[in-house]
């Protein structure tokens, strides 16, 4: 029995009301020009006088927590995930790259597909039956366990788009049936494969079987039909007017419905580009190429599509808004170590396959989905020539020459990316890292701060050439940024950081109120929630990485993923941003990373100095093992 239906862990908890409206002064104090602040200092300090608007809220954010089991998690969902209009892939959904497959042909792809799929029957087997080990806290505050419900998600979700708001709908407690069949989609064509027959679930040997059948019924030219997978790359309002199209035809409604209740997806995708670097299967997981390319083979919906390419270009796409990135990557991992294990048997196909057919799914298209599609076709293409997208390995250290420093390597490199991005601009940005709170009941995310004033006072000192700062006194004031830095995260892991607190009071506003109070319209506020640096620390403990696009149109998004000798950085942005630069920022990572290393090897302050009696001051700035907390 998995231990965490048996664990009751502790509801999130309400941060005190001043506490959260000093922090947030603090976090923009330094982000902002002085009359701008000073402005916004006096319109938080009305929002949060006794009696006034901020503590009416504050009560009633309260009182939300005592009836339900999460008082942000509806909140935060709608605002990160359902509300937003962009189209899914590069903007929302993440990918995670397997290491590249050498497949000499078709049939080998297709064993892989097949064992992937017996891969992920197994699993689901396992949560079903509630069989798997709960997760546990890493790090600083390690042994807590975690909460679980993410994993029930994998393969029982999909977002169903809407006019104005998407709905995360789950299979699990419905009048419908478990889904017992998974959907192929190969040459742009959909096809149902059922993975239990008369009651047994098909072996891998049925199952390379079944896909050599799906591959030559797509290859069929004379039955091709419009590749409709490509509505769902389209912006959510867009394909919820073409979905509620789609709906007004039978045929049309049962396609759908097979695929929105399919335990995954599985694309056969065709070669790519023909370029096999790591940059270039992150795009092609990414958005496919584009519909001349995959862009097509392709459901954004559904929460798993696992990608098996015949050039080797394998991995899987996410839609985000079910779980979060570590429980993909702990059922990645799961999934990857069955397919080490299943590759060294050769599975073969029955010589004599009873097996029916499985079907392909058929649409009827009307002259306005013809439209729709065209228009889609067009919009991805945007998105593929837009992105700007680099995968840097740095090569000169990595996790364990950080921890020989007794630093955090997740504080050391979120450090890292401040002076990168003030080295490049010149100043710092609200920046998002996100921060687990699956300590709590339903908790998901909340955000850490890393754009500190502790950080904008180590990148100013590096980089100002003029100034005559003591290398020493640099040293220092690392270790300063770093502190503040997990300090900052263990607020978050806690359930202490301002974000979630801000964006619920500020949804309890929008009922209370006849307008948006001035705190949630103020200029300092709306620039603290355009996050220019979004950042995400994914590890892994086998050869794959996760990678994502930015949030904002002038913004990069930088996952990375520390190993024991090197780091991992996915660095992407916008070609239509002049200001931003994927390779640039990478070369600007690098060269901080190697500043801060040959800091590192500068003496301590000694004793007496007053560099060393302020240090003693602040207490000890060296910062615990953070490495694998959030």
């Amino acid at each position: 029995m998995q231990a965490s239906t048996l664990t009751v862990l502790p509801k999130l908890p309400v941060p005190p009301l001043q506490q959260t409206l000093a922090t947030y002064l603090q976090c923009m104090q330094h982000l902002v020009p002085e009359e701008q602040f000073n402005k916004s200092r006096a319109i938080v300090q009305r929002f949060g006088a006794p009696g006034g608007l901020g503590e009416i809220l504050q009560q009633k954010l309260l009182e939300r927590q005592e009836r339900t089991a999460n008082w942000v998690s509806e909140y935060w969902l709608n605002d990160m995930y359902l509300n937003n209009r962009l189209a899914l892939p590069v903007n929302s959904s993440p990918a995670v790259i397997f290491a590249r497959q050498h497949f000499q042909d078709t049939n080998d792809q297709l064993r892989f597909a097949a064992s992937l799929i017996s891969g992920v029957l197994s699993y689901k087997a396992l949560l079903d039956s509630h069989s798997i080990p709960t997760d546990s806290a890493k790090g600083q505050l390690s042994g807590q366990p975690l909460c679980m419900k993410q994993y029930c998600r994998l393969f029982s979700s999909y977002r169903l788009p809407g006019h104005t708001q998407d709905t995360l709908v789950a299979q699990k407690g419905s009048i419908m049936p478990e889904p017992e069949h998974v959907i192929v989609v190969c040459c742009n064509q959909f096809f149902v494969l059922d993975v239990v027959i008369n009651f047994r679930r098909l072996s891998e040997g049925d199952l390379f079987t079944q896909l050599r059948k799906i591959v030559k019924m797509a290859s069929n030219e004379d039955e091709r039909l419009p590749p409709i997978g490509l509505l769902t790359s389209d912006g959510r309002s867009e394909w919820a007017e073409a979905r509620t199209v789609l709906m007004q035809d039978s045929t049309n409604r049962d396609s759908l419905d097979m695929i929105e209740r399919c335990i995954c997806l599985v694309c056969l995708d065709a070669p790519g580009s023909g370029d096999l670097s790591d940059t270039h299967r992150a795009l092609q997981l990414l958005h496919g190429g584009g519909c001349s390319k995959n862009g097509a083979n392709r459901w954004y919906d559904k929460s798993l599509q696992f990608v098996v390419g015949r050039d080797g270009t394998c991995g899987v796409v996410c839609e985000h808004s079910p779980f979060d990135g570590i429980v993909l990557v702990q059922c990645t991992e799961h999934l990857l170590k069955h397919l080490m294990k299943s590759s060294k048997k050769l599975v073969r196909a029955d010589s004599v396959s009873e097996l029916p057919a499985p079907r392909r799914l058929r649409w009827k298209c009307s002259p306005e989905i013809q439209g729709h599609l065209a228009s889609s076709a067009e919009k991805l293409q945007r998105i593929v020539k837009n992105l700007d997208f680099v995968v840097y390995k740095f090569e000169n250290y990595g996790k364990a020459f950080i921890k020989k420093q007794k630093y955090s390597p997740d504080a050391f490199i979120q450090v890292a990316l401040q002076l990168a991005f003030y080295r490049l601009h010149q100043r710092l940005v609200p920046t998002y890292e996100s921060a687990s709170i699956r300590r709590f009941q339903e908790g998901r995310v909340d955000n850490i701060r890393s754009a500190t004033s502790a950080a904008l006072a180590f990148v100013q000192a590096v980089t100002d050439h003029k100034a005559t700062v003591l290398a020493s006194e640099k040293l220092w004031l690392l270790q300063a940024a770093i502190q503040a830095q997990t300090e900052f995260t263990v607020m978050a892991i806690t359930g202490m950081a301002i974000d979630n607190h801000l964006l619920a009071l500020r949804e309890l506003a929008r009922d209370l109120c006849k307008e948006l109070p001035e705190m949630f319209t103020d200029e300092t506020y709306l620039m603290s929630n355009h996050f220019i640096l979004s950042t995400s620390q994914v590890p892994t403990t086998m050869e794959m990485f996760c990678c994502y696009g930015p949030v904002v149109p002038n913004g990069y998004g930088a996952c990375y993923n520390p190993q024991p000798e090197t780091i991992l950085f996915c660095i992407s942005s916008f070609h239509s941003c002049r200001e931003t630069s994927s390779a640039g920022f990478a070369d600007a990572v690098a060269a901080s990373l190697v500043d801060m290393r040959d800091l590192c090897s500068v003496p301590q302050p000694t004793e007496g100095t007053p560099l060393a009696t302020d240090a003693k001051a602040r207490g000890p700035s060296r910062a615990s093992n953070l490495d694998s907390c959030h």
